[in-house]
């Protein structure tokens, strides 16, 4: 029977709104990121949940259209190709990787899911990157150092404390960026008269013959060289160096809030911040192999009163006024 235009019109209608939905009209499937930390939840606490903020800034919402698997080795090095393995398997779509073991770990684990790091020295050296223009392979993220930060730390301490011409180096020889940073400490006391005592340590067991070595040493200040296994023990390492009492710099804000004098370097909540921005990049098509390395927004010092009185040390105020942070 045939059927008027408008009725047939009609019909066609009704039919496309009945019929049932294809493939095709299926929700897409949320983002998938897996975070990789060679340390226990609370090292990135406050980075984790700025990382998860600026995403949510660019529209990504967990429970939603994204899902992050949490991963943490909780020190335990020889964990982390395990855990890089189980995110592998997971088929996540990113990793987003916090410390130098990790970022390692996650190369070596797989060569095509997407890489950003946050909280990596120097990546050219550990090899994540063939340059940090066009990083190559399948890896990138935010850089925490630059060749100058050693003599800058060098050179805030002496401020600190005017009258020092003998500096400790506290330094883990095993960890790849320690000759660079030796070596930019080294210059730096030639320009500024400082003669250095170079302290090893491997393991943990050895800071207390370090700090041992600096009393004897007569070292009038420390600076700590930048080390995971360092942040891993700042505790322990703030408390020799206030019981040696000798003032020390460190490259992360963790020491001083551990009770460390001073601090200098690149902040991770911003850090991470910035990871934020280029994986979503990386989730909207971008290629790792194209998108620079990214130098920290900025380099942050921080100074701790209080353990600066318990030190009998009392802070120039042309230091504090360089300050970005002042604890008292």
């Amino acid at each position: 029977m045939w059927c008027s235009t408008v009725g047939c019109i009609v019909m066609l209608i009704l039919s496309l709104l009945t019929a049932p939905r294809t493939a095709d009209a299926q929700p897409p499937s949320p983002a998938r990121i897996g975070y990789l930390s060679s340390q226990p939840p609370s090292a990135t606490q406050d980075a984790i949940e700025a990382f998860r903020t600026r995403l949510r800034d660019l529209g990504y919402v967990e429970g939603q259209n994204l899902v992050i698997e949490y991963r943490y080795a909780e020190g335990r090095y020889d964990r982390l190709p395990q855990l890089v393995a189980e995110l592998v398997r997971l088929k996540v779509d990113v990793i987003f990787v916090h410390s130098t073991p990790a970022s390692v770990a996650a190369k070596h684990g797989t060569s095509t899911i997407p890489i950003v790091f946050a909280g990596v020295s120097d990546p050219l050296i550990v090899g994540l990157v063939t340059t940090l223009t066009r990083p190559g392979g399948n890896v990138t993220g935010v850089t925490l150092s630059t060749p100058e930060l050693a003599a800058k730390r060098l050179s805030l301490v002496k401020e600190a404390v005017p009258t020092a011409s003998r500096v400790a180096v506290l330094a883990n020889p095993d960890f790849e960026a320690t000759p660079r940073n030796v070596e930019e400490t080294r210059l730096a006391a030639r320009a500024l008269g400082v003669e250095l005592q170079m302290l090893e340590v491997r393991e943990p067991e050895g800071f207390a013959k370090a700090f041992g070595a600096m009393t004897a040493g007569k070292a009038e200040a420390v600076v700590v060289l930048p080390d995971p296994m360092f942040v891993a023990q700042r505790r322990r390492i703030t408390e020799l160096a206030a019981s040696s009492r000798i003032p020390a710099i460190y490259h992360l804000r963790d020491f001083v809030d551990a009770g460390g004098l001073l601090s200098y370097g690149a902040d991770f909540v911003e850090a991470f911040q910035q990871a934020a921005r280029l994986v979503d990049k990386l989730l909207k098509g971008a290629k790792p192999a194209e998108l620079p390395v990214e130098q920290p927004w900025r380099f942050v010092m921080t100074i701790n009163l209080k353990t600066a009185k318990e030190l009998g040390l009392t802070i120039p105020p042309t230091l504090l006024f360089q300050a970005d942070e002042v604890i008292r």
